[in-house]
């Protein structure tokens, strides 16, 4: 890794997250931490007059089933630090789509043929993506 990338990475352990947290403060923290491990492509969707769900989908690619998985776990772990609970997890055992359930905010990482072939944006209209460009660091 070269140096000038090493002093442009945050440890997610930097990454605070406000008292009594919003959805949207949740989804951002969410993003910022998913940012922080390396994850592509990531999005943050506003779906809460679409759905029942949630308020927030947030959404990142790993480049390998290992990444997927620390992804999910590194975003769970930290929520959980800030006293946001994970009220449910699904696709562990596969590694190819983890989906956590933060009550408002739900996390989906994918891995990319995954991501790819369940296309869950495209069930959501291109109005309900939330600009994530100030949260996220450029490659």
């Amino acid at each position: 890794m070269s140096e000038m990338n090493m002093t442009a990475e945050v440890p997610t352990s930097e990454i605070k997250l406000p008292e009594n947290p919003t959805p949207r403060d949740v989804a951002e923290f969410a993003v910022k931490i998913l940012d922080a491990k390396k994850a592509k492509d990531i999005k943050m969707l506003y779906v809460e007059e679409k759905t029942i769900l949630a308020d927030y989908f947030v959404i990142a690619t790993g480049n390998s089933k290992t990444q997927v998985s620390s992804l999910s776990d590194e975003v769970e772990f930290r929520l959980g630090q800030n006293g946001v609970t994970n009220l449910h997890t699904e696709g562990k055992r596969g590694d190819t789509w983890i989906l956590t359930d933060y009550g408002s905010v739900i996390v989906h990482v994918f891995s990319q043929d995954q991501r790819e072939f369940y296309n869950i944006e495209k069930l959501y209209d291109e109005g309900s993506a939330v600009d994530i460009s100030d949260l996220i660091t450029k490659d």
